[in-house]
């Protein structure tokens, strides 16, 4: 492979691995309806601040996230909205293999 294309691979890989937890799509949904502050999303995923905030590091450093401190609180926005097309086409996948899994229980009992 060459190196600018593996280079556009480690890049893209950066940002699915960012999203790879469950807490990390769920701060991804819930920017996209609004921004939130930290103690917002800690309430929400029902974790301490430490981890909320690691996750949050993460999604900011694959740049998903972008971060504005007012006051005593940091509020978090989703960067690029377009994210949630590639959720929208994980959704799609599940139902696929749901589908699937649907038909191979239905052979099953025949």
């Amino acid at each position: 492979m060459k190196k600018d294309r593996k280079t556009i691979y480690e890049a893209r890989a950066k940002i699915i691995k960012a999203m790879a937890h469950p807490s990390r799509l769920l701060i991804i949904e819930e920017l996209h309806h609004q921004e939130r502050c930290v103690n917002e999303l800690t309430e929400m995923i029902g974790a301490d601040t430490s981890t909320v905030s690691k996750h949050l590091s993460v999604l900011k450093n694959a740049g998903l996230v972008s971060d504005e401190k007012r006051g005593n609180c940091i509020y978090y926005n989703l960067r690029c909205t377009c994210i949630l097309d590639f959720i929208d086409c994980v959704e799609e996948v599940l139902t696929a293999n749901a589908e699937d899994q649907k038909n191979i229980m239905k052979a099953c009992k025949r």
